[in-house]
């Protein structure tokens, strides 16, 4: 294989990686894209949900007396 063929192949390799590159940064640009998507759909699953629950009554968090939190029993 001469000089020039093995040139040619490099070339060619490089280019072809090059449009592997490109089709994936189309295919990550677009999977961000839904990600983001989803994550604001979470958000106003989230808030729908505090809401609901605060109309309900149970949105204020119920807390256990400071001594059984720490583990410590009241003497």
């Amino acid at each position: 294989m001469s000089m020039m063929d093995k040139l040619w192949d490099a070339f060619s390799t490089v280019i072809k990686m090059n449009d592997k590159v490109i089709a994936q940064a189309v295919a990550m640009t677009a999977q961000q894209a839904k990600i983001e998507d989803l994550t604001a759909r979470v958000i106003r699953l989230e808030t729908a949900l505090e809401i609901a629950l605060s109309a309900r009554g149970a949105g204020g968090t119920k807390r256990l007396p400071r001594h059984a939190r720490d583990g410590r029993t009241a003497s």
